[in-house]
């Protein structure tokens, strides 16, 4: 089960930017308090606003699904399960209920970004390429029609992975140099960098050094990781420049991006790429640590897979 469709946030009923947006603001994911307002979103607006004045669909970029979490005590295994069904589900949902709004509708463009920083979050290539392709499967079985896919084999074809990393990142990456001084002095990017390195450690499930040293290691790796993830978010604005750009991180209200929650969490940066999915009784789908999840849950499989837990109590 998604997220429970509640009422949009008021809009002018002649302002059919607002009302479009007025359908993604209930779940939009930020660090801060949130703004119900559509009028507190002028960028989301502006670029909404282009679609509908051309009479155009609504295009929606949205970087993520990249791979599954290397640590087996937070994920079920590497290929996507229930949390990516219920998330793939839940944006197809959002892109039909735009098109009640707006007869030419609206599509999101998930912008797989694995291959991007595969090596420096300890994922094969291999296993990117196994989730990637169980993800476009995913999308044909269950006919979510609004969703399109976009990853490096469609930027640089058959090049070898490390050679498509090093043009993306060379054209298109901030030096740490950058970054670096950009953590200190802004507040946002700081709190990406605590997230990162947090992902960074909870998934690094075989280090035999200590906790400090790993510490040290993944706070290095973090800088990397963001410099090749803001490269592929450039690169994916550059392929597609108009459209509405969504986020799964935390943004801050009235920024570039718009973040978005795409199942129901405790964490505000958990994905399904990095948890497993919980059911209680009534259906209700909630993202946890795998471990988690199976002290409350019983295992169930789908096409003979691990898929999700179901809540015993």
């Amino acid at each position: 089960m998604t997220l429970a469709p509640p009422a949009p946030a008021p809009a002018p009923a002649s302002c059919l930017e607002a009302r479009i947006l007025a359908l993604l603001l209930p779940y939009h994911r930020t660090a801060g308090p949130a703004a119900p307002d559509p009028a507190r979103h002028a960028r989301q607006l502006q670029r909404i606003r282009r679609f509908t004045d051309a009479g155009e669909p609504v295009v929606l970029t949205l970087p993520g699904f990249p791979c599954k979490s290397p640590n087996p005590a937070k994920v079920l295994g590497r290929l996507p399960d229930e949390g990516e069904r219920l998330s793939l589900a839940f944006l197809d949902g959002l892109c039909a209920r735009i098109g009640e709004l707006y007869a030419p509708g609206a599509r999101m463009v998930i912008c797989s970004d694995g291959h991007i920083f595969a090596d420096s979050i300890g994922v094969s290539d291999e296993d990117v390429d196994a989730y990637g392709d169980e993800l476009r499967a995913l999308i044909r079985r269950e006919g979510l029609r609004h969703l399109d896919t976009f990853d490096l084999r469609d930027v640089h074809g058959d090049l070898g992975h490390d050679a498509k990393r090093r043009l993306v990142t060379d054209a298109y990456a901030p030096s740490v140099e950058e970054l670096r001084a950009k953590v200190r002095s802004d507040e946002e990017t700081a709190r990406l960098y605590r997230g990162i390195t947090r992902f960074l450690v909870e998934d690094t499930a075989h280090h035999t050094g200590s906790r400090s040293a790993l510490q040290r290691a993944c706070r290095a790796r973090a800088y990397e990781v963001i410099a090749r993830s803001q490269a592929w978010g450039a690169l994916v604005a550059d392929r597609h420049p108009d459209a509405v750009r969504l986020s799964i991180h935390p943004q801050p209200v009235g920024g570039e991006k718009f973040g978005i929650r795409l199942l129901e969490c405790a964490d505000v940066w958990a994905t399904p790429w990095h948890t497993a999915v919980l059911k209680d009784a009534a259906g209700r789908a909630r993202l946890m640590r795998r471990a988690d999840a199976e002290r409350l849950g019983r295992l169930v499989l789908r096409d003979g897979r691990p898929s999700h837990f179901e809540a015993t109590t």
